[in-house]
């Protein structure tokens, strides 16, 4: 990649760090996004998809296959705690997960489009809102913009804190896992503590609840039945020690490495709630928020990333267990044939989400270059 395309790119990574936004909430984002792209010449261009979203739609000479690269918009809420120039100025949220620097990679991909369109095929760009919530990828492909993109591959990558600097992780079928949170309301009835007999707390079933959770756990992720129940957040009654409880709430997301899987965990949970509750006589409501599909990397669609990675003389790692986080494009993957793959993001620089991460500059070049790379082999064969 030429400098002057690299500090092209530097300075856009850098503004979007510094004006970061909320998932459902990137609408400035979106604009810096729009007025970059508008730059780069797309044949269309659709905004407001998902919200928030956009694509930068670059047709082919000839029909062909159509690929989707996507990357994600939204920011978190996290005070940053680095002091240089670039750092957040919006207090409470910054760019954790290197979002910032996906998109700047999108935006690098699209300088190169606007020069070299496909010979055959579209190739779409999209920039999806929300993911840290788990709704964006549902709000695009519900939307009925999407209907215009018809893509036959779809490909996404994640910068990776603990892994050498530009090397490409990849793995076949499971490359991150399917994760809920879920959210119990018990309801009872309050009493005077010094008669807790007259009432039903719900402190018991809590108790038991998250004993029950525990046996199902199974922490090893080479096993076929791996799964992680992981207890959030726990609300039970008042500071009022005069009164005995008459109502809880606890929470936990849950973690298994297939979407077949975790379908089975959450009837296994969902009778363990209603046994519980029932023996102690409480109502009792489950809710399921952030719903993450896991990434089911289609072989096809990991030969083009292998392809490109041996292409470009870049390090190759094969990942032989899933990622136990998870990531909204897996919705994509369940729909169409595609895969998510890993870019090492160096090994000494602050995980992701921690309140000192930042996006390495000197990564965007190798994202750039895999994609492109899957664009020759797709669209100029």
């Amino acid at each position: 990649m030429k400098n002057d395309i690299k500090k092209i790119l530097q300075e856009v990574r850098r503004d979007l760090h510094q004006h970061p936004e909320v998932s459902g909430k990137e609408f400035k984002t979106s604009e810096r996004i729009e007025t970059f792209l508008q730059q780069y010449k797309p044949d269309d261009l659709i905004t407001s998809i998902g919200t928030t979203g956009i694509v930068a739609i670059y047709r082919g000479k000839k029909s062909g296959k159509n690929t989707l690269f996507r990357c994600e918009l939204d920011a978190l809420p996290i005070e940053e705690s680095n002091t240089f120039d670039h750092r957040s100025t919006i207090n409470g949220v910054s760019h954790k997960c290197g979002h910032d620097g996906h998109m700047a990679i999108l935006c690098g991909l699209a300088v190169y489009l606007a020069e070299n369109k496909p010979e055959n095929g579209d190739v779409y760009l999209l920039f999806q809102p929300s993911e840290e919530d788990g709704e964006g990828a549902k709000k695009i492909l519900n939307d009925p913009l999407f209907e215009i993109i018809q893509p036959d591959y779809v490909f996404a990558l994640h910068n990776l804190p603990g892994f050498p600097l530009g090397q490409i992780i990849v793995k076949e079928n499971t490359f991150s896992c399917a994760v809920k949170s879920l959210i119990i309301k018990l309801n009872g009835k309050t009493a005077h503590a010094g008669e807790p007999q007259n009432g039903i707390n719900p402190s018991n079933a809590i108790a038991k609840i998250i004993t029950q959770f525990n046996t199902f756990i199974e922490p090893d992720i080479t096993q076929e039945n791996f799964c992680l129940i992981t207890p959030i957040y726990i609300n039970m009654g008042k500071k009022a020690y005069g009164v005995s409880a008459g109502a809880g709430e606890i929470h936990f997301t849950i973690r298994s490495n297939s979407n077949k899987n975790i379908g089975f965990i959450e009837k296994k949970l969902e009778q363990t709630i209603q046994n519980i509750a029932r023996g102690e006589q409480l109502e009792f409501e489950c809710e399921y928020i952030q719903e993450f599909r896991a990434n089911e990397n289609s072989p096809e669609a990991v030969h083009f990333i292998r392809k490109s990675a041996r292409n470009n003389g870049f390090q190759l790692l094969e990942k032989e267990t899933p990622f136990s986080w998870g990531e909204d494009f897996g919705l994509f993957t369940e729909h169409f044939t595609g895969a998510m793959f890993g870019l090492g993001a160096g090994e000494k620089i602050p995980s992701l989400h921690n309140p000192d991460y930042d996006f390495p500059d000197e990564l965007t070049p190798f994202g750039v270059a895999v994609f492109r790379e899957i664009i020759k082999n797709i669209h100029h064969a």
